[in-house]
């Protein structure tokens, strides 16, 4: 599935297994594995045209260069996230354990998709121009705040910052995913990052 449809399907989880990949998305998942596995800065153009099967010019066609690359991985995901994480709080409006375990069954599935991007996201935003770099910090910020809304419904008293801290911990758990080996299998990795990540924002936090 390409970045750009993952990205998409984030906001209501659909698989988006229906839709045409264009020659553009086949481009951009190849870009951003390249990306994911050598780093943004070891990738050239060339490299990219040459695992895609497509020359200069071709490529430019559709892209103006890598940082347009990485942009358009990048802001799609955290518009995603946004939407998605939105979403799952309001169909839970009076139940903030019912909002926390939505919102933790969405991201894990995303970052579990999406070991790549999630990559990107860790070691290459400070590769992108202010503009788009802004936009992502800015739609990032909105998506942690979905958090902290329900976890301090959840521990009355908690300060706004400290349930960023917990929020911000939540997400070093769930992002593991480009780190995680194949020995446990898909389902069960979803059950333990689940599991770890509900006992760890529902803990004591005094």
């Amino acid at each position: 599935m390409a970045v750009e449809q993952q990205a998409r399907g984030a906001a209501n989880g659909a698989t988006g297994a229906g839709r045409r990949r264009s020659r553009r998305d086949e481009i951009l998942e190849i870009a951003v594995g390249l990306f994911a596995a050598r780093g943004y800065h070891g990738v050239s153009m060339d490299d990219i045209g040459a695992a895609a099967g497509v020359t200069g010019p071709a490529l430019y066609h559709h892209f103006a260069g890598k940082e347009a690359m990485l942009a358009a991985a990048l802001i799609p995901v955290s518009e995603g996230l946004l939407a998605g994480g939105r979403e799952r709080a309001a169909n839970h409006p009076d139940d903030p354990r019912g909002t926390l375990e939505s919102l933790i069954d969405f991201h894990v599935e995303f970052a579990l998709a999406n070991p790549a991007v999630i990559a990107l996201h860790l070691h290459e935003l400070d590769r992108l121009p202010d503009e788009p770099r802004r936009r992502i910090r800015r739609l990032q910020r909105l998506y942690v705040e979905e958090w902290v809304t329900v976890l301090t419904a959840l521990h009355p008293g908690l300060p706004d910052g400290e349930a960023r801290v917990l929020a911000h911990a939540a997400f070093g758990l769930m992002n593991s995913t480009p780190f995680l080996g194949g020995e446990v299998d898909r389902r069960r990795r979803a059950e333990l990052l689940r599991a770890a990540t509900l006992a760890a924002l529902l803990a004591p936090t005094t």
